[in-house]
């Protein structure tokens, strides 16, 4: 049984459809890419799964459905959503920001052990958390809202465009913390428009292509594709 599994998925603005037939699945501690062009439906798989948007298909997450289920109830669940632009409270601390992630948990003792982990994984926030969000830097930022993520104490942890706007280091160290929460236990669910670095991370890739998945497999299996070369890594 997969942890996530996503079968016939359909989302719809009205009558102009965003995702048409897609399935995909993420195993236990595994990392999976879905990359794709801008209006791709790459944001709306994930919307979808974290049922911030309505849908129809097959949602099963752990073995239990996810159609039909609030998106507080997803959260309790082990899905969390690290949204595209951060959405970050920039007038709170680094860490009170941190903190709002595991305000579903009632755990308090664990809580600041979690803590110190984010710390572990993002030394920089620790020397920045008594900062106004508002003031970090991007890189900044993109470390507090995946460690506000991971705050829930996700099984599943989606990511959306983390690198965005990034320059080359940092964007270099997101993603090798990114493959330390998978090698950490933590399957990671990440959307990307950077093909190199995906490919670089995931153990399988999907491609969406005008909301269905037009490729799928294993990263290095899809690097041999002409068409995935080309396309995406300019080759």
């Amino acid at each position: 049984m997969s942890l996530l599994d996503v079968q016939e998925l359909e989302v719809r603005y009205g009558k102009a459809v965003a995702l048409e037939g897609v399935s995909l699945r993420v195993e236990t501690n595994e990392l999976v890419g879905v990359l794709g062009s801008n209006g791709a439906g790459k944001t709306t798989l994930l919307k979808a799964i974290s049922r911030v948007l309505p849908s129809t298909g097959m949602l099963r997450f752990n073995g239990k459905a996810l159609i039909g289920v609030p998106a507080h109830k997803v959260v309790a669940q082990g899905i969390c959503h690290c949204p595209e632009g951060r959405r970050l409270f920039p007038e709170l601390t680094a860490e009170k920001n941190l903190r709002l992630g595991a305000y579903l948990r009632t755990d308090r003792g664990s809580i600041d052990a979690d803590l110190q982990l984010v710390y572990s994984l993002f030394p920089a926030l620790r020397e920045r958390r008594s900062q106004l969000a508002g003031t970090l830097s991007g890189g900044e930022q993109q470390m507090v809202a995946i460690g506000r993520a991971l705050m829930g104490r996700p099984r599943l942890l989606m990511l959306d465009e983390p690198s965005v706007g990034l320059a080359g280091r940092l964007k270099a160290a997101i993603f090798d913390a990114i493959d330390e929460i998978r090698h950490n236990g933590t399957a990671v669910l990440l959307v990307e428009q950077d093909a190199h670095a995906t490919f670089g991370i995931a153990d399988r890739v999907y491609v969406l292509e005008q909301g269905r998945v037009a490729r799928e497999g294993p990263g290095q299996e899809l690097l041999e594709d002409g068409d995935i070369r080309r396309i995406y890594l300019g080759l």
